[in-house]
């Protein structure tokens, strides 16, 4: 259930905007002002759009142009800014006469490479003004609801994700920019991207506010360098991690780690050990690697929740078996018995050459019959918690007609539910059937084994559970 009480900053101008000036814009294609208005223009944005260029002409890309944002006479919400960081200070003056109800500051070149008084003088002005700033040194951010995309990513060179109920926030713009393309790629859909640069104004502590209690946010996914406000952040985290999942990275572990981190956003990346012990106390899902952080992402986000770590394998390659029920053990997981009355309805069910018992191999030749019924009694056994389905679409009997049986088994929501498929050109094509319809699906059954690791081990924080 989802708190209704408000976040304490309102970011809703600069993640749902209905008016957005581009200050800075563009007609000349490779400049980052003609890439954020195109991609205004190619995600279908309903808003108004103002380009903002003190050079302008009448028009840039077809919309009437402005030399400065006072010369809007209408009300703006967000003011997207992309010009030298000498003259930000300016502009940011003049959003702020200009009543903009949020800005998005792209530029870079401020604390992060020694300008901590041109970053100071920027957060004086955000403050007078009361006007909240994303930034700076950030690719800002995308809605996928309100159509609103800040990013300076063309989208011919990086996919947009579908609509969906994960959010993401990343400290780097890289990293997001990264993991956001492979997200389009993944089968789940994102509510949210927000990359927040040298954090001046609006910071992790503000953005993990608002996100707690975003009611469009299932799942919200970090990549951080370092915490300003350490406290704050903690205190926050109690109530936040209990509404919703929130997967974590950590940029900055190692000493090297740390070095690099700072000269790159100007954040304080601090001890390994403190954030670690912060991460388990208060209920973080860590990830240790950018897969990590899409394999639990898309589990959180497609299946029910559960506390029992008993895990039946089922497969239709004996030597996987062997290495899901390596995996189970190596992530604390448990493979268990079936129960005599399961036994006996597969015994009838089965060709004589399966063994019943878990894993469960129902053989290289298995159809979507077999899997089918495999599936409906791995739900109803009491002794099974969550099952992991191994589909190896090389055998003769695996086709579309299997991977639609798992869609519509998992569509169910009876026990959380991942698919592994290990495999090229024929099984990926499978794959997406199977994301598309709410599957999570793994390359290998240790990726497997930890993202369902990492859901048991939620459900058992936000449950009070040891």
């Amino acid at each position: 259930m989802v708190n209704n009480k408000k976040p304490h900053i309102d970011l809703s101008p600069i993640m749902s905007p209905k008016s957005v000036a581009v200050v800075g814009a563009s007609a000349k294609p490779g400049k980052v002002g003609n890439a954020i208005m195109q991609n205004y223009i190619d995600v279908g944005f309903q808003g108004k759009l103002y380009p903002i260029n003190v050079n302008a002409a009448d028009k840039i890309m077809g919309f009437k142009a402005y030399k400065s944002i006072l010369d809007v006479k209408e009300p703006i919400d967000l003011a997207v800014i992309s010009v030298p960081a000498e003259i930000v200070p300016k502009v940011l003056e003049e959003c702020g006469k200009a009543k903009a109800r949020g800005v998005v500051l792209v530029t870079s070149g401020f604390a992060e490479v020694g300008r901590i008084d041109l970053q100071d003088r920027i957060v004086a002005i955000s403050k007078k003004y009361r006007m909240p700033l994303m930034g700076p040194n950030c690719l800002g951010v995308m809605d996928t609801r309100s159509r609103n995309d800040t990013l300076f990513l063309p989208t011919s060179k990086i996919d947009r994700p579908k609509i969906g109920g994960v959010s993401f926030v990343s400290q780097s713009g890289s990293v997001g920019s990264s993991l956001l393309d492979l997200i389009s790629g993944e089968g789940f859909g994102l509510a949210k991207f927000i990359s927040y640069g040298n954090a001046a104004v609006i910071d992790e502590v503000d953005l993990l506010d608002y996100l707690a209690h975003d009611k469009e946010t299932k799942v919200i996914v970090y990549y951080i360098e370092g915490v300003k406000r350490g406290k704050e952040f903690v205190e926050l985290a109690k109530t936040a991690t209990k509404l919703k999942p929130v997967v974590i990275l950590k940029g900055g572990m190692t000493p090297s780690g740390a070095s690099a981190a700072h000269s790159h956003t100007a954040s304080l990346a601090g001890s390994s050990q403190a954030y670690e012990a912060v991460f388990k106390q208060f209920g973080f899902v860590e990830a240790h690697t950018l897969e990590d952080l899409l394999y639990f992402a898309k589990i959180f986000d497609t299946q029910p929740l559960t506390p029992g770590n008993r895990v039946a394998i089922l497969t239709n390659g004996g030597g996987h078996g062997v290495l899901a029920t390596d995996a189970l053990y190596n992530n604390g997981l448990v493979s268990p018995q079936l129960n005599k009355e399961n036994q006996k309805a597969l015994r009838k069910i089965m060709p004589s050459i399966v063994n019943i018992r878990l894993p469960l191999d129902i053989g290289g030749d298995a159809g979507s019959d077999r899997f089918s019924a495999a599936l409906d009694a791995l739900s109803r056994d009491e002794n099974v918690d969550a099952i992991m389905a191994i589909t190896l679409f090389q055998t003769p009997g695996a086709d579309e007609s299997v991977a639609n049986a798992i869609v519509e088994h998992a569509a169910k929501k009876l026990k959380p539910l991942v698919a592994v498929s290990t495999g090229s050109t024929y099984t990926r094509s499978h794959v997406s059937l199977m994301e598309e319809g709410g599957v999570p699906v793994y390359d290998s059954p240790d990726a497997a084994a930890k993202a369902l690791a990492a859901l048991i081990s939620y459900t058992r924080y936000k449950q009070g559970m040891p």
